[in-house]
């Protein structure tokens, strides 16, 4: 058997990297311009096509926006949090739904990140975000309030506990956390828990930012993971239970 032939490499791919190291380099700033497609094309050998499926690689990364006329050109993009925020949820879902990862791993990774945050939420947490969580624990408490409202509300509580803790990286971060594990978790569990339960965790866990209660705040969040994965279990057996049945 003639040994296998190695596959080309994705010229749009390797600009598109080569590029995207000068920006986090350092060596392209924010606001520069990029060469034109066409000294892009003759600087790597390419037909101009090649190097516009290249620009559209980082543009859709928001690393370059692109500007018309005759002062035109693609730029380098100032890369907001907020900017990334949507992407890292994008990523969060797709890796977990990819990787089959399983619920108690995302439970456990989730709460151990937004544990973290709770000493500098307890801190810095500002009376605008304890209103947020507030109205949000008032909101899960309406006995009319759909399940998929509920679940809604829940990550709003949620993200507005991590964005009390003042850091951007970390809101960042726990986005992928909280807003793409939570609503995994939620549909699967919000049919069996105990909303009455799930309100009064939240509501320990509120009391006790405004408190700075740290250690309140961090065994109210570990008692929100274990009755969460309490349900998950709960849910599984029953389903499992049912499928023996029907067998």
């Amino acid at each position: 058997m003639p040994p296998a032939t190695p596959p080309v490499p994705d010229r749009s791919s390797t600009i598109a990297s080569a590029l995207r190291s000068a920006i986090v380099d350092g060596r392209l700033m924010v606001g520069d311009r990029l060469p034109s497609e066409t000294e892009l094309a003759e600087q790597y050998g390419v037909s101009r096509p090649t190097v516009r499926e290249a620009l559209k690689r980082l543009a859709a990364q928001s690393l370059i926006r692109t500007r018309r006329g005759a002062s035109g050109g693609a730029f380098v993009n100032h890369l907001s949090y907020d900017a990334a925020h949507d992407q890292q949820i994008t990523t969060g879902v797709l890796l977990l739904s990819m990787n089959a990862i399983s619920f108690d791993v995302a439970c456990e990774a989730r709460f151990a990140m937004e544990r973290a945050c709770a000493p500098l939420a307890c801190a810095r947490r500002n009376e605008a975000q304890l209103r947020c969580m507030r109205t949000e624990v008032a909101r899960q408490s309406d006995p009319g309030l759909t399940d998929e409202a509920f679940c809604a509300s829940d990550v709003a509580f949620h993200r507005a506990l991590v964005d009390a803790a003042g850091n951007p990286v970390l809101s960042w971060q726990l986005a992928g956390a909280v807003e793409a594990m939570q609503p995994l978790m939620n549909m699967i569990t919000f049919t069996a828990r105990s909303r009455a339960r799930i309100v009064a965790l939240h509501g320990r866990i509120v009391d006790a930012a405004e408190a700075m209660d740290v250690s309140t705040c961090d065994t109210a969040l570990r008692d929100l993971e274990s009755y969460t994965v309490e349900v998950h279990a709960a849910v599984m057996a029953q389903r499992a239970e049912k499928a023996c049945s029907t067998r």
